[in-house]
């Protein structure tokens, strides 16, 4: 092989490399072509599942949302789910005491607080709290107190429990017919129940 014929060679080497050089390249492309599709397929196919366990669980939410939708409303109708309904309270005392032909109430309402037994109670996701309500009745006799508590819880004001009364005799003399004889001092915690609040760690 002699100079002329290197020359005439020198062109096809030329495209030979630039084939190879390009093939190459090419190889490489497809390569990380292929990684990146089979990485995005591996996303999309994540993705796909995330969505379907978010639409299973809001199927789950909405069925258990339509379960005990009825229920909860009642809660909500009786003071006991949502926000205080103190005039309800105060209603409800109201009423009572004309029922039960009482000689009035007298009554204080202490700030909201914690409800100090819940953890007793286990009540999951929801935050309990209580008003301390002190009230003063005056009575025939021993039975109008329960009578009244009774009537009061009756009137679907909200929940409460008693937590003491404290009776004493109120002296009257016996001279005037239909006038108390006894006196009650009682307090009373309505109660009532919340979500707790987003980003809020139950204590």
């Amino acid at each position: 092989m002699n100079a002329s014929d290197l020359r005439a060679l020198k062109a096809p080497l030329i495209t030979l490399m630039l084939v190879i050089v390009i093939g190459a390249w090419l190889v490489y492309y497809a390569d990380v072509t292929l990684k990146e599709a089979q990485l995005a397929s591996v996303q999309q196919q994540k993705q796909l599942r995330d969505a379907r366990i978010r639409l299973q669980k809001s199927g789950d939410e909405k069925d258990i949302i339509v379960r005990y939708l009825g229920r909860y409303q009642y809660l909500q109708r009786l003071g006991f789910a949502g926000d205080e309904q103190r005039i309800n309270w105060l209603d409800g005392l109201r009423v009572a005491n004309q029922q039960t032909r009482l000689f009035g109430v007298d009554y204080q309402i202490g700030a909201q607080q914690p409800y100090p037994y819940a953890s007793e109670l286990d009540p999951g996701q929801l935050a309990l709290y209580q008003s301390v309500m002190k009230i003063n009745v005056r009575l025939l006799h021993e039975g109008d107190l329960m009578r009244f508590l009774g009537t009061l819880a009756n009137q679907g004001a909200g929940v409460f429990s008693v937590n003491e009364c404290v009776m004493q005799r109120i002296g009257t003399g016996g001279s005037i017919r239909f006038q108390p004889n006894l006196r009650a001092d009682c307090e009373l915690a309505w109660i009532t129940v919340r979500p707790v609040p987003s980003g809020e760690k139950k204590s």
